[in-house]
């Protein structure tokens, strides 16, 4: 079993940066890749970025790229999400979800998620 729990949301101006943090509880962390999902109000839960196990794995969705940089400190069994560059439709909840194996895009894979952090960018 494997617990997530978010955090670093909050609100911020367009341009400005963000931190999310992922920590994990249970079971050895380094073994299960990790992805971030957002979801808007009236929109579903969509893929934002993920990582494998080692970190040497990472993608992240076009509208994403260039501006979060997704990284994994194993000794803190926390996963990071940097996100710079904030733009009002980046506004929404984000959740880390957890999952043993190879990282994926598709959110049914994933087994474990967290609660879930609010992330409010105004213009």
């Amino acid at each position: 079993q494997v617990q997530l729990v978010e955090s670093g949301g909050g609100l911020v101006q367009a341009g400005g940066s963000l931190r999310l943090s992922c920590a994990a509880s249970g079971r050895t962390f380094s073994s299960y890749a990790v992805g971030w999902f957002r979801q808007a109000p009236g929109k579903e839960r969509e893929f934002v970025s993920s990582i494998n196990g080692s970190g040497g794995t990472r993608a992240y969705s076009d509208s994403v790229k260039g501006r979060f940089t997704i990284s994994r400190d194993s000794a803190k069994n926390t996963v990071y999400l940097q996100m710079n560059s904030l733009k009002p439709e980046d506004t929404a909840v984000y959740y880390c979800a957890a999952r043993s194996g190879y990282s994926d895009r598709a959110r049914v894979l994933y087994d474990y998620w967290g609660q879930g952090t609010q992330v409010t960018v105004s213009s």
